[in-house]
């Protein structure tokens, strides 16, 4: 590796805005915040709106759309699209 090229890589702290949950990784990402971690060391921390704790991909509770109702919307809408009137 060339030096002097690459950004720094250290720890940070992850804050999920949405369900709270805090996450300790590392990072290349620089914030002017900080937190105090449970080891008692402080990591400069990033506000994220979504991660793997509050998404529903991850968290199984999904939104169920109501398809049927979209597709008899479609059906009413275009019903006469292409008639010869």
């Amino acid at each position: 590796m060339k030096a002097d090229i690459h950004p720094e890589y250290d720890y940070v702290v992850f804050n999920d805005l949405a369900s709270g949950e805090k996450f300790l990784t590392r990072s290349t990402v620089k914030s002017q915040k900080t937190i105090e971690w449970e080891d008692g060391t402080t990591y400069p921390v990033v506000d994220v709106e979504i991660s793997s704790a509050s998404h529903p991909f991850y968290t199984g509770k999904q939104r169920i759309m109501d398809s049927a109702g979209r597709v008899e919307k479609f059906k009413n809408r275009y019903a006469k699209f292409g008639s010869k009137n």
